[in-house]
């Protein structure tokens, strides 16, 4: 018994005893029950046959509605699948992992029709005349005739342009990196940006009104061989940028404790680590303007012959002959010949820009430095 006038302890509950029961039970509901495997392609499924459904009942026309429809269809049907048999939570989960496939598949398969028809239309044009021979004395609807004067003329302007632009995008860069520091890199640095978001028909434009009409020049290859440079500098620059960032700055300072001279720690240490990334951004920035148009329009012109003199005359290029060929499709002297030759000279383009970017992962690998 407890003193009058003292506190009473207060009364302490014991806990109740261990329940086995009780522990599977609350493992169980933290397991939950999960869907089957082949539940997204049964969804799939439901979602394709309720579209095509649908297109029937209503008449529509076109894939485009379905499409759509069997996406959306998709999405809500799974995700109200999942809530009725694993929960709130898992639900909300299928419900995020879908969208991000949804965007990946809305991204990729345009890009991929796009390329299948190009492919399917370009491919039956394809032979060794097609790439040997120029359109000299060929009518529209005539047969023969190929690219190998548009071929000539875009490999010729997009050399020049890349001896022109690539060394001065990557000295910017360096210096941007290396050196820059105060107003001027900064203002580098803005109109580097500026001159980015630049339409390709205000730099020929520019190149147009300073050296053909200021000179008073007919059109010519090396006309539009400048104005692709100015296209290719800004993101050879930026791209050479962020390559030369990543190199890590233990590397320059560890050279510079040993007495090396920052420039020699640019051409030996940084450089080198930083060759496989300014390789691939530098075939990148070529791909930018393989299949710019605007600029050549205005000039270099266009002809049916092979010209192997950039300085002087009408150079062919392909972009400029995918539009030679459907401008005659859209006249009076139209044919299927000249809309099969348009889309072999695009699927030419592409598979150049490819090879451009295979070409880059190679010299990326063999020019990545080796682990001591």
């Amino acid at each position: 018994m407890s003193e009058p006038g003292l506190p009473t302890a207060p009364t302490v509950t014991p806990p109740a005893p261990f329940s086995g029961r009780r522990r599977a039970v609350s493992t169980s509901a933290l397991v939950g029950v999960r869907l089957p495997s082949w539940a997204p392609y049964a969804a799939g499924a439901g979602a394709i046959g309720v579209a095509l459904g649908l297109k029937a009942l209503f008449g529509w026309e076109g894939w485009g509605t379905s499409f759509w429809t069997a996406a959306v269809l998709f999405v809500i049907g799974f995700t109200a699948w999942s809530f009725s048999v694993e929960g709130r939570r898992r639900a909300k989960d299928r419900f995020a992992s879908t969208l991000i496939y949804a965007s990946f598949v809305a991204a990729v398969v345009p890009l991929l029709l796009i390329l299948f028809y190009i492919g399917v239309q370009g491919f039956s044009v394809f032979s060794w005349d097609f790439f040997t021979a120029d359109m000299a004395g060929v009518t529209s609807r005539q047969e023969g005739g190929g690219l190998y004067h548009a071929l000539i003329g875009t490999l010729e302007l997009v050399l020049i342009a890349s001896v022109i632009a690539l060394p001065i995008g990557i000295f910017t860069a360096i210096y941007l990196v290396e050196y820059g520091r105060g107003t001027f890199a900064r203002a580098v640095t803005f109109f580097v940006d500026v001159m980015t978001g630049v339409p390709s028909i205000v730099a020929g434009l520019f190149i147009y009104t300073f050296l053909l009409l200021g000179f008073g020049m007919r059109p010519f290859g090396f006309a539009g061989a400048l104005a692709l440079a100015i296209l290719m500098i800004p993101v050879a620059v930026r791209s050479s940028e962020e390559m030369l960032k990543l190199v890590p700055r233990e590397l320059r300072e560890s050279s510079y404790a040993l007495g090396v001279p920052k420039w020699r720690t640019i051409l030996k240490v940084v450089l080198p680590t930083a060759m496989s990334g300014l390789i691939t951004s530098s075939l990148l920035a070529i791909a930018r303007i393989t299949g710019e148009t605007a600029p050549l329009i205005l000039l270099v012109g266009y002809t049916t012959r092979v010209n192997y003199n950039p300085f002087s005359g009408d150079m062919a290029t392909l972009p400029m002959m995918v539009w030679d060929q459907i401008g005659k499709r859209a006249g009076t002297t139209s044919s299927d010949l000249t809309t099969a030759r348009a889309w072999g000279a695009a699927l030419t383009l592409v598979l150049l820009v490819l090879i451009l970017n295979i070409g880059a992962r190679l010299l990326a690998r063999l020019f990545r430095p080796k682990a001591q």
